[in-house]
Formats: C-alpha cells, sequence, structure tokens
C-alpha cells in the first residue's frame, strides 16, 4: 500500500484518525492470507491422514496436535511484541511474514515424505511430529502480520469491512488447500504402498508452498508500511511511544495482560470453545468420514507383544535369525498341508497367491490367508505348491510364534533403509529376556491403506473445501449485521447443528450440507473476535495484544487435545459395518458441535469497546 498522500492527508485529519482506504489498498493488505491459508488447509485436512497412514493409533491422533499451539503461546505474543517495536527497510510487520513463510515452504516439502523414508512406525511418527511442529508455528508466524496490518491502517469505520476481505481470501485459500488433493487425484494416482503418503497429497503440500512464495513476493511489492512518525500521527500517540528504533520501550507481558480491556477476555473465552471444537474436526474428519460414508473396512493389527507378561510395541521382533512381526503383522513361517509342515517360496490357491517369496501376500493391509488363521478346507479346490499341483483336503498357515520355544532369546530392532543402496540393516537391536511365555496383543484400525479410506480422505478435502466456500458467502453476510454479536451467536448455532447432523448422515453427499452448515460458524471465527477486539485498542501495544490474544487459540488446542484421546475412550466403539471395531472418531465431531454451541451462548457475555488506550505501569 503506497503511501503518496499521507503528508497531504495528515494535516486534514485529527490525530488518531486514520483516512478511508480504497477496496483495493484493503484487498493488498490481506491478500497473502491467500497463500498461508492453503498451507493451513493443507495441514488442516491432511496432517491427520498422514499420521494414520503412517500407522498412528486414533486414540493418539489429538496428542499429535499439542506441540504446535505449545509452541504458538511461546512465539506469536514474541512475533507481536517485536513487530511493534521493529522497523526497518521491509517494514515491521512485514518481515515476520518472510520468516514465517519461507520456513513453512522448506516444511511444507518434507512432511508428507515422513512415511516414505525407511523409518519405524515410531520414528516416522517423530519425525512427522517435529514437522508438524514448525510449520504450524511458520503458519501462524506469517498469519499474524496480515491481522495487525489492518490494526494498524484501517480505521473503525472500515474494520470491519477489512476483516470480511481478509476472511472472503482466508476461505478462498482453504477451498484451494482442501481440494487440491482432490482434483490431483485426477492425474496422480490417490493410493501409495501401505505406511506412505499418495502422490496426490505429497504434490498438494508442494504446489501450496510454491503459491504460498508467490503470495509472499506480491505482498512485499503491493504493501509498504508506515514510518513510525506518521504512525504515531494516525494512532495519536507520541512517536516515542511507535515503533522507534532509537527508544524502544520494554514491555511486560504480565502487566499488558492484568491491563487489557475486559472484552479481550470474553472474546477469549468464546474463542477457547470454537477453536477446540475445530480442532476436533481436523482431527478426525478424515477417519468420521471413512466411517460414515466411505465403509472403510478395519483390520486387526499387532499392537504388541507381551514376553513373560512384559509388553513390548516395536515394528520389528526378531528371533536371531528370522523376522517374527513387521510393521504390524506376522511373517509366515510356512504352511500345513494335511498335518505336514512345509517352508513354500510361493503357495497359490485357486489361481490365487497367497504366499510368494515365503511371505504371506497382503492386499489392502490384510492377508489373503492370515499366519493365525484356522485351517482352510481344500476338498474340490486347486492347491499349488512351489509351482508345483500338491493334493490335500487341509491348509493350514503358521506364524513365526508357533516356531518359536521357551528358552529362545528374542530380539528388539528397528530395520532401516540404508541410503544410496537402498540395503535394509538392523539397527537399534536390544536382546529380551529369555521367553517363558508369549502373548499377542492386537488393536483393531481403519485399514489406511484402503482405497476406500483414501477416496474419504479427499473427499474430506472436498468437505471442508465447501465449508470454506460457505464461509466465503457468510463473511459478506456477517458484515450486514447491525449488531456483531447477533452475527457472531447466529454464525456459531449454525456450525453447532452443522456437527452435530454429521453424527446422523450416512451419505457422501449430504454431508455436503453439514459442512457447508459448519462453515458460518469458521467465518464468525475468523472475522468477529479481530474486529471487536481492534476496536477496543488503541494503537500502541496492538501487536503485542494479538499475539497474546493468539495465545487464547493455541491454550484451546492444548487442552482439547490433551483430553481428546480420553473423550474418545468415552465413546463405544463402531459395532456394526465394515469399520466394526474402530473408534467411534464420528461422535468427535458431535463434540465439536456441542463445543461450538457453547460458544454461541457465551457471545453474549461480550460487552463491546471502543479505542481504549490502555496504560501498562512501568
Amino acid at each position: 500500500m503506497e503511501n503518496k498522500n499521507a503528508a497531504s492527508l495528515s494535516h486534514k485529519l485529527a490525530p488518531g484518525e486514520k483516512p478511508d482506504m480504497g477496496f483495493w489498498k484493503l484487498w493488498n493488505l490481506s491478500f497473502g492470507f491467500f497463500g498461508v491459508q492453503i498451507a493451513y488447509a493443507l495441514q488442516s485436512s491432511q496432517v491427520s491422514r498422514i499420521f494414520s497412514t503412517i500407522g498412528a493409533d486414533p486414540h493418539d491422533l489429538s496428542y499429535f496436535w499439542i506441540l504446535p499451539p505449545l509452541m504458538g503461546m511461546i512465539v506469536q505474543p514474541i512475533v507481536g511484541v517485536s513487530s511493534d517495536r521493529t522497523w526497518n527497510r521491509f517494514g515491521r510487520r512485514l518481515p515476520y511474514l518472510i520468516i514465517g513463510a519461507l520456513v513453512a515452504m522448506i516444511v511444507m516439502c518434507f512432511l508428507p515424505n515422513a512415511g516414505s523414508l525407511g523409518l519405524s512406525i515410531g520414528a516416522a511418527i517423530v519425525f512427522g511430529l517435529v514437522m508438524l511442529m514448525f510449520l504450524d508455528t511458520s503458519i501462524n508466524m506469517a498469519m499474524q502480520p496480515f491481522k495487525m496490518l489492518v490494526g494498524d491502517f484501517v480505521n473503525e469505520r472500515q474494520k470491519g469491512l477489512a476483516y470480511s476481505i481478509q476472511s472472503f481470501l482466508c476461505n478462498a485459500g482453504s477451498v484451494v488447500g482442501y481440494l487440491a488433493p482432490f482434483v490431483l487425484a485426477w492425474f496422480l494416482s490417490p493410493t501409495a504402498p501401505e505406511g506412505e503418503v499418495p502422490p496426490t497429497v505429497t504434490v498438494a503440500f508442494y504446489l501450496g508452498a510454491a503459491i504460498l512464495l508467490l503470495c509472499v513476493i506480491y505482498t512485499m511489492a503491493k504493501v509498504k508500511e508506515m514510518p513510525p512518525k506518521e504512525y504515531a500521527y494516525y494512532h495519536g500517540i507520541a512517536e516515542s511511544e511507535s515503533m522507534s528504533a532509537e527508544k524502544k520501550e520494554k514491555i511486560n507481558l504480565l502487566k499488558l495482560l492484568a491491563h487489557a480491556p475486559k472484552v479481550f477476555w470474553t472474546v477469549g473465552l468464546v474463542q477457547f470453545f470454537c477453536w477446540a471444537g475445530f480442532l476436533y474436526m481436523w482431527t478426525y474428519s478424515t477417519d468420521a468420514v471413512a466411517i460414515q460414508a466411505f465403509g472403510a473396512p478395519s483390520q486387526k493389527v499387532v499392537e504388541s507383544v507381551s514376553v513373560n507378561g512384559e509388553k513390548y510395541a516395536d515394528k520389528y521382533l526378531f528371533d536371531g535369525k528370522r523376522m517374527v512381526l513387521d510393521n504390524g503383522k506376522f511373517v509366515m513361517a510356512g504352511v500345513s498341508i494335511d498335518g505336514n509342515f512345509t517352508t513354500p517360496g510361493t503357495v497359490v490357491l485357486d489361481g490365487d497367491t497367497i504366499i510368494n517369496g515365503g511371505q504371506p501376500v497382503y492386499v489392502g493391509g490384510v492377508a489373503k490367508i492370515a499366519p493365525h488363521e484356522a485351517s482352510v478346507d481344500l476338498v474340490g479346490r486347486e492347491l499349488q505348491v512351489d509351482g508345483a499341483a500338491v493334493p490335500a483336503s487341509r491348509l493350514s498357515t503358521v506364524s513365526q510364534f508357533s516356531l518359536i520355544e521357551p528358552g529362545v532369546t528374542l530380539r528388539l530392532a528397528h530395520i532401516a533403509k540404508a541410503d544410496g543402496s537402498g540395503e535394509y540393516f538392523l539397527e537399534d537391536t536390544k536382546d529380551l529376556p529369555a521367553m517363558e511365555s508369549i502373548d499377542v496383543n492386537y488393536k483393531t484400525v481403519l485399514n489406511s491403506a484402503s482405497s476406500q479410506y483414501q477416496a474419504a480422505g479427499d473427499w474430506n478435502g472436498v468437505l471442508l473445501a465447501i465449508q470454506g466456500g460457505v464461509a466465503v458467502l457468510w463473511a459478506l453476510l456477517l458484515a450486514r449485521f447491525r449488531s456483531r454479536k447477533l452475527g457472531y451467536s447466529l454464525s456459531l448455532l449454525i456450525g453447532a447443528v452443522g456437527f452435530i447432523s454429521i453424527c446422523y448422515i450416512q451419505n457422501k453427499y449430504l454431508l455436503c450440507i453439514s459442512y457447508g452448515l459448519a462453515g458460518c460458524g469458521w467465518a464468525a471465527m475468523l472475522a468477529m473476535p479481530f474486529t471487536i477486539l481492534t476496536n477496543a485498542l488503541s494503537g500502541k501495544n496492538i501487536g503485542a495484544y494479538l499475539g497474546l490474544f493468539n495465545c487464547t487459540i493455541c491454550l484451546s488446542q492444548i487442552v482439547a487435545a490433551l483430553v481428546g484421546g480420553l473423550i474418545l475412550n468415552i465413546f463405544p466403539i463402531v459395532s456394526v459395518g465394515p469399520s466394526a471395531g474402530v473408534a467411534n472418531t464420528v461422535m468427535m465431531l458431535g463434540t465439536s458441535g456441542v463445543l461450538l454451541l457453547l460458544g454461541a451462548l457465551a457471545v453474549w457475555i461480550i460487552k463491546e469497546t471502543s479505542g481504549e488506550h490502555v496504560v501498562v505501569e512501568k
């Protein structure tokens, strides 16, 4: 935004009064939000899918979201305070946009590849978690400047319009991010080997990073921030209280909180309920859609083994010569044909290969004949063993455990893939006590490698895009409400109805209505809180207060993430259908609806104020 007319305007406007801005200047202030929100949409819609594909337990999904908001509580106030005291050739807010965007772009190229690096499940999840932490932190760092720029430049008359434009661009970016994997499925494979993320998701992250770069370049070219003297005049404060490099006043965040206007806390309470609700949507939406509308199959996997009563949960269990467990599956020792044990390289039943290379053949994560399955009646069926026809009446499969005698020493081992050669090697081996007893502990999870699950992941992006599209339209209507509180509360109420309805709908097209209703709540969450809060603040510490205010979002997400697994355990497991036996993540979206309903009620305790000049004692 150019400031060519700033000097001529200053003598026409009283100190503290900001000039009106044209539509395109308001647009340029927030345009970069479009690229940032594409990155945020990909994170919101695909991260839980990525972790589930790697092999994460659905009960643990919410815990993966603790570190990102925890980092946000540390970083965002620092960015707010620092940008209030920054001035250089790039401006005061924009340097933080550049740093945040660059980190986000780098991380977006690594995160979707977490399952393709040859790491064990645990190591891949830790790697993905670290990447998620940096991605969420950098995205929030890049978002902050846009919210602050509106507070810096826009007067109270136009703030509602400015934040509506920001909400429009935000939701437009969301639509692009949410739809990207679905659209890319027309050109790329929507599935991948078990444990790896499909190319549709990986390429979507790459494209999102490229668009983010272009948006940052556009923002830097179009937005020029005010120098300290001009900023001080338009905000009615002394130049020494602005961001002047010659005099940097130390800010005590605790004192700022102590003197925060009441609206800071009341709007923060609404934020607390709403962001907890949307965290559960982002965490559990893919699994919920897979269960409700796609009939994704469940599968039993080995959660752990108990040796002498001690549980061991590792990717591999190794007896010194042979693998016993491989990524939640038994390694087959051989087969028993009419009571005679053999270890064939291949077994073909009725033209269907069930053992290949001495290993069971898995389709979509499920063995054609599971290693622990009972005998199969072969009367009248054709059996081939290592290319030769074998007459038989019974066929049984045998797991490694059936061949391990008491007293045998087992070894836990991660098997990693060497760079360059691609060969596998043992690392982090650990001998277990001599075995006297061994038991297998199973868990039932959605088969994330199945075509139904991956199709649900793509459709979840479509649903979230519909949510974002409705939010774009609803944001335009919100600007016309005479009562902000009425528009705010009504929007959250409609969103609550949308979330709760998901629990009763099993048609993927009808789910579009549910997510569309949820979009009304999302639009209000993006536009209303910052309009109400910035109107109650002076220009002096607006960045610091917005950074602190974002902590209400972070705190909400941390609390929701900590209790998410506990809440999920309260609900009974899915009892019927292809997904029977898995955790009922659908009910977590109903929980989101209840939280938005509480937020809608909390809106009515807000008392709006205007232009409070907060004084902090030194």
